[in-house]
């Protein structure tokens, strides 16, 4: 199943509540029929939970190990800027760690007060700004790692190669394809 789909339970949720919706044949199986805007909101924000499952357990594994680093001998014998290297890369790991975990706060404060469409507009700003957050808690990480297994400018310039290759993948890719759809629909419509 991949992030978009809904598993058949919450299908049934969303036609138990809103029945009209599904009613009369009009949403059959392959049909392209646009969603309604209470659809949209719902599927939004089973997306923004799957996303936030995945990118919590990624970031609360590598906070955890941060935390543990300074506790190991090794770690007395890092030299000054490793020492501050660490220490934003533990500050950033909690940032992330924050924001990508505050949809779950977001969602216990407000439930059932009717603003499910605010708390998915929330909940996605917080997530790309997690998801940033992550990418620059991560690029630390190596950093730190990679300055020890490879000391001098080489661990840098690895760093370097991977953040970039980060913002292809998380930032650049996305963006792209978003203009590219937004073209074809605009070729469409003409």
């Amino acid at each position: 199943m991949t992030m978009t789909e809904r598993p058949a339970e919450s299908v049934k949720e969303d036609t138990a509540c809103c029945p009209d919706q599904h009613s009369q044949g009009s949403r059959a199986e392959g049909a392209d029929v646009p969603e309604t805007a209470r659809e949209r909101v719902n599927r939004r924000w089973h997306e923004i939970l799957q996303e936030t499952r995945v990118a919590q357990t990624g970031v609360q594994i590598l906070f955890g190990f941060l935390l543990s680093v300074a506790f190991t001998p090794l770690f007395r014998e890092l030299g000054t800027f490793d020492h501050a290297v660490y220490v934003v890369t533990v500050l950033l790991g909690a940032s992330a760690t924050s924001a990508l975990i505050a949809p779950v706060s977001l969602h216990r404060f407000l439930s059932g007060q009717r603003m499910k469409h605010e708390l998915v507009e929330t909940a996605g700003r917080l997530m790309m700004c997690g998801l940033v957050l992550l990418a620059l808690t991560i690029g630390c990480t190596l950093l730190l790692i990679l300055r020890i297994v490879i000391p001098g400018p080489f661990a840098e310039a690895l760093v370097g190669g991977v953040m970039l290759w980060f913002g292809i993948c998380w930032y650049a890719l996305p963006l792209w394809l978003r203009r590219r759809a937004g073209r074809r629909s605009g070729t469409d419509g003409a």
